[in-house]
């Protein structure tokens, strides 16, 4: 019997207190991380510094506390090394400071020495949302959101690197999009009518996805693993890749997050809200797709029905807003898109360089000078990299899992997006890097396991501005290393995901 006075406790009671730090720990991410949305969003939606100062504290002590009093996940911290909680508390101290300077320079972006690289013009003068603005406006006025003189200087060479023409102190992006996604940024400048302020909204919003789907999905997970998916996540937030995809206000992290929120949704049978998101995504940038093809394939004929239905209602929507236009417009337009040609950016070496898609190796190959390399060649490597994707869904699905599979959703997005000609490697980092953690969080704790997965993110993580002074062979090079680790990463998560089956039967399987 163990005397009194002892030190000795049993595990149960020594776990209590680390539980309650941890509980701490993720209560604190939310409360701040709600802060810096509610900030930026306040000041989108008004103009008003003041303002948005008093819905970020709001918005912080209302967030902190239902974290607090109701934990996002069941926190289990069963097997979680102090470790884990040692890196996640760095990693969420780095992300915070750093999404802090972000809400500076999105709120003035005279500030720029707040942006993630003040030292790069590339990084502090490129935004993508320049574009979803700009053929928002066009398509009001009747005009065709891919004319190229919508974007591009006057003087733009089609033989050289673009010439943007500027909006305020940014380059106008290039649109690339089908014109339904246009519903979201033209809702959004209702609300903030001009373009800094959609800036700060559009920045809020984004966030706001992001961070949501992390303890949504983690959700799935058992408690232990969603415990421990929870304290990786900041891992994700904190990534180069993901703060500059969220300063430049590109929609491909907010489209990762939402499909995989559709499919949370769908395991929970909200097929309406399912439906609603996983369509918009599809029609806003296609590659969710092919989790329409998962589901159709796990003959989950509400989910598709849903899906198909919301992408009408949305085509709907679209013509009576825009009219019949952009979509005569977007056709002609798709064979470039489908094939790359479309892209300006493959008339730049350096953007050449960092292209992660697996067509895009055929243009790194032309860079070292192999004959041969081009449009055709790379339309050959999409295609068959396209169908041996649809391969490995199709015979994922026939294995039947019962239960929510994040990994194999995940891995199906990612490997979706090494498919498109052009993947620019500040945005494709974000998935990889999110199913790691996922993948980390479902292994067995250990050291050999934690030391795989900070080598792993430190190899995701590589990233050098496109207008730093390097060669552009020297670039391409550099670059492979996170291409390989997303490859590697999908596969091994559509492999796991497919074997475990059920990760954890929190919910019934879709019909």
């Amino acid at each position: 019997m163990q005397q009194l006075g002892s030190r000795a406790q049993p595990a149960e009671l020594r776990a209590v207190p680390y539980r309650q730090t941890a509980r701490a720990l993720i209560a604190l991410i939310v409360a701040l991380a709600t802060g810096i949305v509610a900030l930026t969003a306040g000041f989108g939606l008004t103009g008003s510094t003041p303002a948005a100062i008093a819905a970020a504290v709001l918005g912080a002590l209302l967030a902190g506390w239902v974290a607090w009093r109701r934990p996002i996940v069941a926190i289990d911290t069963s097997g979680l090394p102090r470790r884990l909680v040692i890196l996640s508390s760095l990693a969420t101290i780095g992300a915070l400071v750093l999404l802090g300077r972000l809400a500076v320079f999105m709120i003035d972006p005279s500030r720029t020495e707040q942006s993630l690289v003040p030292t790069s013009a590339w990084e502090v003068g490129h935004s993508c949302l320049t574009a979803y603005y700009v053929a928002g406006q066009a398509v009001g006025q009747g005009q065709n959101p891919y004319d190229n003189a919508l974007y591009s200087a006057p003087d733009d060479d089609p033989a050289a690197t673009r010439k943007p023409r500027k909006l305020g102190s940014f380059n106008v992006d290039v649109y690339e999009y089908p014109p339904p996604f246009l519903l979201l940024p033209r809702l959004c400048s209702v609300l903030a009518p001009d373009f800094l302020r959609l800036r700060s909204l559009w920045f809020a919003l984004n966030l706001a996805i992001v961070l949501v789907a992390l303890p949504i999905v983690a959700r799935t997970l058992a408690p232990a693993a969603a415990t421990r998916a929870m304290l990786l996540a900041p891992l994700v937030v904190f990534a180069m890749h993901t703060l500059s995809g969220l300063q430049k206000g590109n929609i491909q992290l907010a489209v990762i997050a939402l499909s995989m929120l559709a499919m949370v949704f769908f395991e929970r049978r909200w097929w309406a809200a399912g439906g609603a998101l996983l369509a918009f995504t599809t029609v806003s940038k296609l590659f969710p797709g092919l989790l329409v093809l998962y589901l159709l394939a796990r003959r989950q004929w509400r989910a598709v029905f849903w899906t198909t239905a919301m992408g009408f209602v949305y085509a709907l929507a679209t013509l009576l807003d825009i009219g019949w236009t952009p979509f005569q417009a977007f056709f002609a337009h798709l064979p470039g898109l489908l094939g790359g040609e479309a892209f300006p950016a493959f008339r730049n070496p350096a953007a050449t360089a960092i292209n992660a898609s697996l067509p895009g190796l055929v243009f790194k190959l032309k860079l070292f000078g192999v004959p041969g390399m081009g449009f055709v060649a790379a339309r050959i490597v999409g295609t068959a990299s396209t169908l041996a994707v649809i391969w490995m869904i199709l015979r994922a699905a026939r294995q039947r899992p019962d239960g929510p599979t994040p990994l194999l959703w995940l891995s199906i997005l990612v490997l979706a997006t090494l498919c498109s000609p052009f993947l620019p490697q500040a945005y494709s980092a974000y998935p990889p890097l999110w199913l790691l953690t996922l993948l980390a969080a479902t292994a067995t704790p250990s050291l050999r396991t934690f030391a795989l997965t900070i080598a792993a993110v430190l190899g995701l993580n590589v990233f050098w501005p496109v207008d730093w002074p390097i060669d552009a062979r020297s670039l391409a090079l550099l670059n492979a290393v996170p291409q390989a680790l997303t490859v590697g990463i999908a596969v091994v998560g559509m492999r796991r995901g497919a074997a475990m089956g059920a990760i954890a039967k929190q919910f019934p399987a879709g019909s």
